[in-house]
């Protein structure tokens, strides 16, 4: 090998790697300058969409959010007393996989609203359960009054009527509010309750 190209191929690499460290520093600058208000936009967003399936409250839900399974839960109190709690909840069963949900369950069980966070079904068909027609079949439901406890389409026994031309995205919906309300009553809601009777009738 000449001295001639050994000595531009040092400057090539030399070169390569100066780039590499510049671009480096570069994006470590960039991510500590957005890291914060990237966090920032996430809670206001996960306040927002906690607002979108509760009653009014007064707290701040995400100062302790509670993972259980993979379900995130949030508690609203209004003046002390709880008026429920927001699950982000999640199906993979959807027609194009996952998508996220957030499920408002008032302290009896039953279910307030529910919104779509994130989804990528079909669209103009597994897209329409976020139209009220599909999702607001779910608003007051009580799971726990249903046959099995258990929410599911027409098709398969239960009350909902599924989106035409999109029965898996409507069970998909479905799981996911299960999952919630199932995960709700085994963790929180003999607590919910006792705590509401105290501050109801006073301390026993």
């Amino acid at each position: 090998m000449s001295k001639k190209l050994e000595s531009t191929l040092k400057n090539m690499v030399l070169s390569l790697l100066l780039i590499s460290a510049v671009m480096s520093a570069a994006l470590g600058f960039v991510y500590s300058a957005t890291k914060e208000p990237i966090e920032k936009a996430n809670k206001a967003k996960e306040i927002q969409a906690v607002k979108e399936v509760l009653p009014p409250f007064d707290n701040d839900p995400t100062a302790n959010v509670k993972e259980i399974d993979g379900l995130l839960f949030y508690q609203a109190l209004k003046d002390g007393k709880p008026v429920g709690y927001a699950v982000k909840t999640f199906t993979d069963k959807g027609f194009s996989g996952r998508f996220d949900l957030m499920v408002g369950i008032r302290p009896d069980g039953s279910i307030n609203t529910v919104v779509v966070l994130e989804q990528k079904e079909t669209p103009g068909l597994g897209t329409k359960m976020k139209e009220p027609k599909f999702k607001n079949q779910f608003d007051g439901l009580s799971i726990g009054n249903l046959k099995g406890k258990s929410v599911k389409v027409k098709k398969d026994g239960g009350t909902i009527d599924a989106i035409t031309a999109a029965t898996i995205s409507s069970r998909a919906f479905c799981d996911g509010v299960q999952k919630a309300y199932d995960l709700y009553m085994k963790n929180f809601a003999s607590a919910v309750a006792d705590s509401a009777s105290v501050k109801e009738g006073g301390q026993k």
